[in-house]
């Protein structure tokens, strides 16, 4: 059974697939509207959401399906009255399609060992693999290509955003630069950081780790941050990260030191005059509700291509 766990484990044919079904998906919406009539997606929810719900839910009715909307909080998994397990086998006598918004990535890949559908993973505190594949879509959009392009991402690098972008733009022919504070609870994780290393190497590109925005920002063709305040971070913290997060911010100076062309990304939610300002978000070089349209597009072809291949929609 083929799920999406972490980009770590795709190929670079399999995300060049994916991409390209989802662009096919957007250009040609009503050549795909029944394609999943009468399956049926459980999307699983520990962790709050705007974009992730809507996005899998307005999708699977487009194609014709229906989703079924699961709150942990108001569950026997929740309340610790049932595994993961039991949990996860009962739901696949039902479903024919998991999605699941967590914190743990280990109860993820719990759900993945008992699973008999597919699994697709809408975040967890280690990774986001839809939200970049849906990026990767954006930035083809607007520049054309991948292969060759320069990413450039500034602030919170211990989160799911930066390992999944580590997973995949190495993988893909892209340059990498992180620019983030120093110290283990700002840099990525040691085992995205390898697999990024391994990958630039196999593919002649260059990454890097940097405390120096400046250098990370010089010839960048997309320029990215994300949120200082995720899910997991307690509101009193705010005034402590914009202190140690700040020369990381992306300014209007920061982005006129990227290409002419660069273009602008943030996952969102995002907070105007804390990891960009105002004028970055909502300037012209901004994609970034281009880049939330494509949440819905991506999830589209993730669902599609993971049933084909499981052999529970045929074309």
């Amino acid at each position: 059974m083929r799920h999406l766990l972490t980009l770590e484990d795709w190929t670079p044919e399999q995300i060049a697939e994916a991409i390209a079904t989802a662009r096919a998906i957007k250009a040609h919406p009503a050549q795909h509207a029944d394609v999943l009539r009468r399956k049926t997606l459980c999307m699983i929810f520990e962790k709050p959401s705007l974009r992730t719900r809507l996005s899998f839910e307005a999708g699977m009715n487009q194609m014709g399906g229906h989703a079924i909307y699961y709150d942990t909080s108001t569950s026997p998994i929740g309340a610790g009255k049932e595994s993961i397990a039991d949990t996860v086998r009962t739901m696949c006598r039902y479903v024919d399609v998991i999605m699941a918004r967590l914190f743990k990535h280990e109860d993820l890949l719990e759900m993945a060992r008992h699973s008999t559908v597919p699994i697709i993973n809408a975040l967890t505190n280690f990774s986001h693999p839809g939200q970049i594949l849906a990026d990767l879509q954006t930035i083809e959009e607007h520049k054309g290509r991948l292969a060759g392009l320069k990413l450039a991402y500034f602030g919170d690098s211990f989160n799911n955003v930066t390992h999944s972008l580590l997973f995949a733009c190495p993988k893909m022919g892209m340059h990498l630069s992180v620019a983030c504070p120093a110290g283990a609870a700002y840099e990525p994780d040691p085992k995205a950081f390898a697999a990024a290393q391994a990958d630039a190497a196999k593919n002649g590109v260059r990454f890097e780790v940097t405390h120096d925005a400046a250098a990370a920002v010089r010839d960048a063709d997309v320029v990215y941050t994300d949120s200082w305040m995720s899910y997991h971070v307690p509101k009193e913290k705010a005034g402590e990260r914009r202190q140690i997060f700040g020369p990381y911010q992306v300014t209007g100076a920061l982005m006129q030191q990227a290409q002419p062309d660069a273009i602008f990304l943030n996952c969102l939610p995002a907070m105007r005059g804390m990891e960009q300002t105002a004028e970055v978000i909502d300037g012209p070089q901004s994609v970034v509700f281009d880049e939330a349209e494509n949440r819905m597009h991506m999830h589209k072809a993730l669902m599609l291509l993971l049933l084909r291949e499981a052999g529970t929609i045929q074309g």
